[in-house]
């Protein structure tokens, strides 16, 4: 297996190997396996939609997963909230799923913020979490305890940015770059002016590599758990989902390069963008494991999963997704006729839905009743005009400027909408002007 990634072909919920014999505190296992999930965001809410309960679902979803695949360790990539300020029962879904998770304790979950997280909020129950294994990490600056649980987990090595843990089934320690969002203001860092985000990288990597050439040798198995944008220099860069704030620095855009990472790591497990993918796979894989549910339209009939890693000292990982089945999923559907659409309604109807509707005018009040009565999850319905009149390209052009501007608001507007602007919509263009004309 040296040398070669395993991924995509290896099903772990359908292996059952027994690692650990109780009867010898000698008999330690070979290989460790970490389930990777990210992005939750609890309390997402879809327009006026909730989540919540598709949340509950998803999660006791990705606890069986990691039950009955005899997970040992749990990396949760950052963005665990959707807003800094989350309501009390999306924490409260937080605090009782990773419980389950821990398996109370004896199950290391180690979780960081992304950029939808506050920082102080989700490190602020790490004292007591800590006492069941679990481990949240919010700042570059903190620093976590060394120290063993009751349940045998021990913090052997930290520093900013770090941790090394032993689990008793295994003889060899763990080792994990933490690296939650941060900009330059969260890594008190001026990047001057000229090339920010090549700076940015820089200061990272250096960060990276200083922490990976002090810790991370042949003798234990090296991770990475981070919530950037990271993309393979030279590549066409992944696409942020809709409903993901694009991450930045003060002063623009922000994408690290896989290369930007240390080369002893063995496997980078990634938070920010909602679509599984490796965005590399050499010298070792970089993947993004997706969000648990669709949160976006950009993100329509994507299938979500979790990753199962398996992992153990100076070896090349195996990794296999895990496809998630509860939640809702999103469509992006076009009609043209009211009896096709009521019939797909009719065959899907656990979804969430944006339709479009090709009609030569606007949607009349008897067909939009009929397509919202038929269907509880049509999150948006869009009017797309033809144009009947077979009209030629109505743009404007130069020798239009001349025209008076009731006159150039009819000619956009027809030529964005395929149609005359009615009187009504005309009346509020000229109070408008009216208005502008008088202050």
């Amino acid at each position: 297996m040296e040398g070669k990634h395993q991924a995509d072909n290896f099903s772990f919920s359908k292996i059952k190997v027994k690692l650990f014999s109780p009867k010898s505190t000698e008999d330690f296992s070979a290989m460790i396996k970490i389930l990777h999930t990210a992005d939750w965001h609890l309390g997402k809410r879809l327009q006026e939609y909730s989540r919540l309960e598709e949340q509950k679902l998803v999660l006791d979803e990705i606890i069986s997963i990691a039950d009955e695949n005899e997970v040992d360790m749990v990396l949760l990539a950052g963005d665990i909230f959707d807003t800094f300020n989350p309501s009390h029962e999306a924490v409260e879904l937080l605090y009782k799923s990773l419980r389950k998770l821990s398996k109370n304790g004896t199950r290391p979950i180690i979780s960081i913020s992304g950029n939808h997280d506050s920082t102080q909020f989700v490190e602020a129950p790490d004292p007591l979490a800590r006492e069941i294994g679990i481990f949240f990490y919010g700042r570059y600056d903190t620093v976590i305890p060394v120290g063993k649980l009751d349940s045998g987990i021990e913090i052997t090595q930290s520093e900013a940015g770090f941790i090394e843990m032993k689990l008793p089934k295994f003889n060899f320690p763990i080792r994990i770059l933490l690296a939650p969002y941060a900009n330059e203001v969260l890594l008190k860092t001026y990047l001057g002016e000229v090339d920010r985000e090549g700076e940015f990288r820089n200061v990272l990597e250096e960060k990276w590599r200083n922490l990976a050439d002090k810790y991370c040798d042949q003798n234990g198995v090296n991770l990475f758990l981070g919530h950037f944008f990271f993309m393979k220099e030279g590549e066409k860069p992944e696409p942020e989902p809709e409903s993901e704030r694009p991450i930045l620095h003060v002063g623009g855009t922000q994408a690290i390069f896989t290369h930007n990472l240390p080369t002893q790591i063995q496997y980078a497990a990634l938070g920010h963008l909602h679509r599984y993918h490796a965005v590399d796979k050499s010298p070792f894989p970089v993947v993004y494991s997706s969000s648990p549910l669709a949160y976006s339209f950009s993100e329509a009939e994507q299938q979500k999963q979790v990753v199962l890693m398996q992992a153990e000292p100076n070896r090349a990982v195996s990794y296999s997704p895990i496809g998630l089945t509860s939640g809702r999923i999103l469509y992006r559907k076009t009609f043209d006729n009211l009896p096709d659409t009521l019939n797909w309604l009719e065959q899907n109807p656990y979804a969430f839905v944006e339709i479009t509707y090709v009609t030569e005018h606007s949607i009349d009040a008897s067909t939009r009743k009929a397509i919202m009565k038929a269907h509880d999850g049509i999150v948006n319905l869009i009017p797309q005009i033809k144009n009947p009149l077979g009209l030629e390209n109505q743009s404007l052009k130069v020798e239009d400027l001349g025209k008076d501007m009731v006159s150039l608001f009819k000619m956009f507007y027809q030529s964005e909408k395929g149609q005359e602007p009615n009187e009504d919509l005309v009346g509020i263009f000229k109070e408008v002007m009216s208005q502008n004309e008088e202050g």
